[in-house]
């Protein structure tokens, strides 16, 4: 064989092994990265719940870390209390327009599973109910769908 013949026989060796290996290291990669950015996102979105929280603990005087609502607040109060429900409100639905699909992976499942949590809790109270309807107009109808779901579900719970 010539040297010519033997370049042609390695580039027809390369194009058989080296392309689907380097298409395979690139999907590799790519599904790396996708995961990487769905834990950063989350990350990001925890944060974010973290920094609600800490607003809660700082109006303690709203009572918004008991299960139920206790005695009359003030107008100052009751605004106060409107203003920290449509932050959690919108923070929730940026975890549903960022972390929820229809057809999940099992580990966008489990990253969605916390935030679908978190609307649990909070709509077993009958206040952040009450606050919901006006809190929904103009959002995401996906959202709206599955946070009144998850209310229903907190008002009733023997039917869910």
């Amino acid at each position: 064989m010539s040297g010519l013949e033997w370049l042609e026989a390695l580039s027809y060796i390369v194009t058989i092994v080296g392309l689907p290996l380097a298409i395979g290291v690139y999907v590799h990669d790519r599904r790396r990265e996708q995961q990487t950015d769905e834990e950063e996102i989350f990350l990001r979105l925890s944060d974010e719940y973290a920094d609600f929280m800490r607003l809660v603990i700082e109006n303690a005087d709203l009572h918004l870390l008991s299960p139920a609502a206790k005695g009359a607040l003030s107008e100052d109060q009751q605004e106060r209390k409107q203003a920290l429900f449509a932050i959690l409100v919108a923070l929730f639905e940026r975890a549903y327009v960022l972390v929820y699909e229809d057809d999940m992976s099992r580990q966008q499942a489990r990253l969605w599973q916390s935030w679908e949590d978190y609307m649990h809790e909070w709509c077993a109270r009958e206040d952040f109910r009450a606050a919901l309807p006006p809190l929904l107009t103009g959002e995401d109808s996906g959202f709206v769908a599955t946070i009144e779901r998850i209310a229903a579900s907190a008002a009733h719970p023997a039917a869910a």
